[in-house]
């Protein structure tokens, strides 16, 4: 015990540097890992929906993917039922930078779409990728 109590810092050190490691698959479990390329395969592929959760003005104001629908976030719930009625879809979450569709990845699944996931870095990291886009 006292070589733990005269080398807290290296175990403090040792906690953090797990923590760190460990981050990345948890944040995959969340479901952003959908890179751009992979995202344009499932579009091409298997027909997957792309929901835009960016709020109505936001969507209207800026450039999207190519057809993309818009429901906001705090509408998830109550309208994406009667936008997509084959849950055996891939649906495809999008926002800006991520984390709007991170947090929206919980009500997809808890209406029963399995295969939904988040672009991972979102319109971002597709405008990064040179793929094109619509304006509104």
């Amino acid at each position: 015990m006292k070589f733990v109590i005269d080398n807290w810092s290296l175990f403090l050190i040792a906690i953090v540097s797990g923590a760190l490691l460990i981050w990345p698959l948890i944040r995959g479990a969340v479901g952003g890992d959908l890179t751009p390329a992979r995202a344009v395969q499932l579009i091409n592929q298997q027909k997957a929906v792309v929901i835009d959760v960016r709020e109505t003005e936001e969507f209207a104001a800026g450039t999207r993917l190519a057809g993309a629908r818009n429901i906001p976030l705090g509408e998830l719930e109550a309208k994406l039922p009667g936008a997509v009625k084959n849950k055996a879809l891939p649906v495809i979450i999008v926002c800006p930078t991520g984390g709007r569709a991170s947090r929206a990845l919980s009500t997809v699944k808890k209406l029963g779409y399995e295969q939904a996931q988040v672009l991972a870095g979102g319109l971002k990291a597709w405008k990064e990728a040179n793929l094109p886009l619509e304006k509104a």
